[in-house]
């Protein structure tokens, strides 16, 4: 393959993108891989598309690999098998639907997991066609409400999705594993820098699920490690380590204290300590009982309902991990506080909760047997040994608190947890029988009886990887492409015209017709300055600069990553770069 700048669909930018918010989405930009079309949605320009297939090759050849079979869904697709299942509800305003000419629902696809049951249940009747996986490479759809950050969070992009059908729970479990290995040389051949996380299932429901996250400051995603074991789970899925509960009874009574003017924690801690409430000295935040009320909205539902939750006055609510506790719902912050003159704010205490009818749920430090101090429901008024299973009963608990660095490991004794970002870029689910109990894909099992197959489901985000590939792979002069995923193996850099750019075409010729992807910057109209900015902007792993010692039968050979520079001879240079990316290519299968 042999490219020409000069004719090439590219466009180069010398100045940041006013909207680009980090790096991957201003540098792919930049080096005119990518276009905006429409808010969330981006136009590939050839460079980006070669990228974007490269990396596409990269998945299919690992699952291809390991016996998955490719299929194609239909991107459009009908509302009644999403209505079946019940996300046609639960995604809610996450989806894009449309009705047709005949006033027939349809949904643009945001996954296939419903499609691939169908498909199973229309194809396959006995034991003896299974297991089976099929995966396809598709587009997909989600109405996100404010997309950010180029291909990360956009409305349409490309995935990767694979369907497994086992027939037991131990085949199920060997499919996930084998597509967790698989994910793993996938994502090792990209050049990844990865986490395999515990997390949340989400919308997709299952037993078990794992993220594949690619650390970067500017992800979305939050995840804890632990400094000695190898505990790692998105912040989501962390459990808090429960305390050991006490006896009530043990506990003193509850008293209550004028306290006005402490609508916030850190008022309500330093009057304490001045006024030894209690009879105590020593209060901090970790003593007192925060209530934060919530607005729960389930789908389908005309109106929200409250939900108050209880926590260590030291924490924030984290509404990621409540909205992951209480999916499908959708979780806001209570703001109609006229409509509910029966909740005090800044004075709620969990003591008349339940009369009130409000569902009460605690982070689960907030034990049988511990006492806190909170609210006495009236303004201006606290109330201290206010004990859990004595002065009130919660609902149940939940991981709503926020996770931070230095919090007990929960699956070790000795270990703390750090915290980092990364970008989401494959999830793997063990989904169970969700999906084949939604639509009864039954087969003849071995004893002549039906048999109900088991499904797991696994993601690859493949554009939102291109974008992660970048975030991870650039400097402040422009994009450093790994070998694996670059559009081009060479990029000849023309530094002069005439005997030069003959030289770098015929260069160019004969590095293609061995196979090598070839970019040549033969543009006349721009300067060589230009040229080298282009070449480390859009960076390809090598660039070759014929100039000015072409009189004398040599080239510099430029390494993008690590600033390498060699003068070579000419006679040679093809042998030379054949065999160095031959090389390359074969270390990277």
């Amino acid at each position: 393959m042999l490219l020409r700048m000069s004719t090439l669909l590219l466009r180069t930018l010398r100045e940041d993108p006013a909207d680009a918010e980090v790096p991957s989405h201003r540098l792919l930009l930049r080096a005119g891989y990518i276009r905006r079309a429409a808010p969330g949605g981006y136009t590939w320009l050839p460079l980006g598309k070669l990228v974007l297939d490269r990396i596409t090759e990269v998945v299919r050849a690992e699952l291809l690999a390991i016996g998955d079979q490719e299929v194609h869904f239909p991107a459009l697709l009908p509302a009644e098998p999403y209505r079946t299942s019940g996300r046609w509800t639960e995604y809610g305003d996450d989806i894009f639907t449309l009705a047709d000419r005949r006033g027939a629902e349809h949904l643009l696809a945001p996954t296939h997991e419903e499609m691939a049951a169908l498909l199973v249940k229309d194809v396959f009747t006995s034991y003896r066609d299974f297991p089976v996986t099929l995966f396809q490479v598709q587009t997909k759809f989600r109405d996100e409400a404010r997309p950010r950050a180029g291909l990360l969070r956009g409305r349409e992009f490309l995935m990767k999705d694979a369907y497994s059908f086992d027939l037991d729970e131990a085949g199920l479990r060997e499919a996930y594993g084998r597509h967790r290995a698989a994910y793993q040389r996938i994502f090792d051949r990209l050049g990844l820098d990865y986490t395999v996380v515990q997390a949340m299932s989400g919308a997709m429901g299952g037993s078990a699920s794992e993220e594949f996250l690619a650390a970067t400051p500017v992800g979305e995603d939050t995840f804890v490690g632990c400094t000695s074991c190898d505990f790692a789970a998105n912040t989501e899925a962390v459990a808090t380590r429960v305390p050991s509960a006490g006896d009530p009874s043990a506990q003193p009574a509850v008293e209550v204290h004028d306290t006005p003017e402490t609508p916030t924690i850190a008022s309500l801690v330093e009057l304490a300590n001045a006024r030894r409430l209690g009879g105590r000295d020593g209060w901090t935040a970790a003593d007192t009982l925060k209530n934060v009320v919530l607005s729960v909205r389930q789908p389908g539902a005309d109106r929200a309902e409250l939900l108050v939750v209880g926590l260590p006055g030291d924490r924030e609510v984290d509404l990621k991990r409540v909205g992951a506790a209480l999916h499908p719902a959708q979780v806001t912050v209570f703001e109609e506080w006229a409509e509910h003159p029966e909740l005090v704010r800044g004075y709620i205490g969990p003591q008349l909760l339940d009369k009130l009818g409000i569902r009460y749920l605690v982070d689960p430090r907030v034990v049988t047997g511990s006492a806190w101090l909170t609210g006495a429901n009236e303004p201006g008024r606290h109330a201290t040994d206010v004990v859990c299973g004595r002065d009130f009963t919660p609902d149940g608990t939940i991981e709503a608190a926020d996770v931070r660095a230095g919090d007990p490991c929960p699956e070790c004794e000795a270990g703390e947890l750090t915290i980092r970002r990364g970008i989401e870029i494959g999830h793997i689910f063990q989904l169970g029988r969700r999906f084949t109990d939604a639509f009864a894909v039954d087969v003849l099992g071995p004893a002549g009886k039906p048999v109900r197959p088991t499904m797991g489901c696994y993601g690859i985000g493949v554009s939102r990887a291109v974008a992660a590939v970048a975030e991870q792979h650039h400097d402040d002069r422009g994009l450093v492409w790994p070998a694996a995923v670059a559009p081009c193996d060479v990029h000849l850099v023309v530094a002069g015209k005439g005997p030069q750019l003959d030289a770098a075409l015929e260069l160019g010729g004969r590095l293609a017709a061995a196979g090598l992807r070839v970019l040549v910057d033969d543009r006349t109209h721009v300067s060589a300055g230009v040229k080298f900015t282009d070449a480390e902007l859009i960076g390809i792993p090598r660039a070759v600069v014929v100039g000015r010692r072409l009189a004398e039968g040599y080239v510099e050979l430029r390494e993008r990553a690590g600033d390498g520079r060699t003068e070579l001879p000419l006679d040679g240079l093809v042998d030379r770069l054949v065999h160095d990316v031959r090389h390359e290519r074969a270390s990277l299968v």
